[in-house]
């Protein structure tokens, strides 16, 4: 099942409808998102950063698809703007009004680490692809890109300017939102208070394109093919830019913006993409949640969160071991399945152990594909131990570790077919050689 998740800016809910039927399917209490402060935790319950400081600093608060009320709360040191889980959610990293970034293990709640990314407050935050690369969009209008096994090695980052991959810093303003391609090398778009969306080659580390707006961008998505940019403006309007075609003639909006449709009554805080389908969801101040046919600009769906501005949007597929239930009684029968609460200060036993967490894996796969079938064995007997445990947390590791395994296997295949390639390259050029050295079988 597909559902749309939105969150708002001031103390309400969070509303969750059904994506194909526009049912809604619960409400949870207690919420006051910043914007990006809303993450979906491996699709298994929902974390979000709070606007509502406590007296000694921010707090996070996790729900479960099962129950309104919020079942864990931890507080922290300071006030947590946006949220970012990788793709397994295995981790979780936070953005500080400081401009320091917090990184944690989710099935035990540790801090794993903690450093000073940027001058002023983290504004966005993406994990790449793979979950090995983390960026960072700032207030002080910089995006940074962080390679997490060096974050980790503490004798490398000493070595490291900034200890950051690559910056960009061509933004004059605020940094409002970014969203990255696929692959190992992504194309990264920003938006920002400057009025501009930027294009972003990684791997180069360059400006691909720069396109102005007629009004501040605050919410960006792309679509699957990555050919067109949709930016929500603070007029109310969503705009539609081409990524890659070649230089085009402006228009009445501005050079590379093609298109412009809305229905919002003031500004379009966030957007987000149907897993299915060609749709747009765009969230706005006026507290509509509005479902688009990103082709025709029509409006398919309306949602009403009915209290506040909508300032995130998630779409999720839910897994059948977590559909949200139709009564309370199916809640309680459900029960919590939450982590621990993510603890707010790390501390000096935790730090080998968190650096085995993160670059152990990666480790693993720059070895050999004997150590991976190694890995793999180890893997299988370490899920027969957690799921003899029967605890919520044993059960998230033993899916984390699963799905480890498969990509391990992946790798494995990978692996077989490049050398199957590589060796009949290798065969067919050696006898290519032996017929240029020797035609019609006679020796020069």
């Amino acid at each position: 099942m597909e559902v749309v998740v939105a969150s708002s800016s001031v103390e309400s809910d969070i509303a969750c409808w059904d994506f194909n039927t526009g049912a809604e399917l619960l409400r949870y209490k207690s919420c006051a998102s910043p914007n990006h402060g809303l993450v979906s935790v491996g699709d298994r319950f929902l974390a979000s950063s709070q606007l509502r400081h406590t007296s000694d600093g921010g707090s996070v608060k996790y729900w479960a698809w099962s129950k309104p009320q919020p079942d864990a709360k931890s507080s922290q040191d300071e006030p947590i703007k946006p949220l970012a889980a990788n793709r397994e959610g295995t981790y979780v990293v936070g953005g500080g009004v400081s401009g320091t970034i917090y990184l944690w293990e989710v099935t035990s709640g540790r801090l794993l680490r903690k450093w000073d990314a940027h001058y002023r407050a983290v504004s966005c935050l993406r994990f790449s692809d793979d979950g090995t690369i983390l960026f960072s969009g700032s207030e002080d209008g910089e995006i940074r890109a962080w390679n997490l096994v060096t974050i980790f090695d503490d004798h490398q980052s000493q070595h490291e300017k900034y200890g950051h991959l690559l910056s960009f810093t061509e933004h004059s303003l605020s940094v409002t939102d970014m969203v990255l391609g696929f692959g190992y090398d992504p194309v990264i778009v920003s938006a920002s208070e400057d009025r501009t969306c930027k294009i972003w080659s990684f791997s180069r580390g360059t400006l691909l394109r720069n396109i102005v707006f007629p009004t501040i961008i605050d919410a960006i998505a792309m679509d699957p093919g990555e050919n067109l940019l949709f930016a929500g403006g603070r007029d109310g309007n969503i705009y539609v830019a081409a990524l890659n075609t070649a230089k085009t003639a402006s228009s009445k909006y501005g050079l590379h913006i093609i298109n412009c449709f809305s229905n919002h009554s003031k500004a379009v805080t966030c957007l987000a993409w149907g897993l299915s389908g060609n749709y747009l969801i765009s969230g706005s101040e006026d507290g509509m949640v509005r479902v688009w046919d990103a082709k025709t600009a029509n409006i398919i769906r309306v949602l009403k969160h009915s209290k506040g501005p909508v300032n995130n949007i998630l779409v999720i597929r839910q897994q059948v071991s977590h559909t949200i239930p139709n009564s309370q009684a199916s809640s309680r029968r459900h029960g919590s399945s939450l982590p621990p609460p993510l603890e707010k200060r790390a501390y000096e036993a935790d730090k080998d152990a968190g650096f085995k967490a993160v670059i152990g894996l990666q480790g693993t796969c720059n070895k050999s594909t004997d150590a991976v079938y190694i890995t793999s064995d180890v893997m299988e007997c370490q899920i027969r131990e957690l799921q003899q445990q029967g605890s919520a947390s044993a059960e998230m590791e033993i899916e984390r570790l699963k799905h480890e395994n498969k990509r391990c296997q992946q790798m494995i295949q990978q692996w077989k077919k490049m050398y199957d390639n590589l060796h009949q390259f290798c065969v067919n050029e050696l006898v290519d050689g032996d017929k240029g050295g020797a035609p019609n079988g006679n020796a020069p």
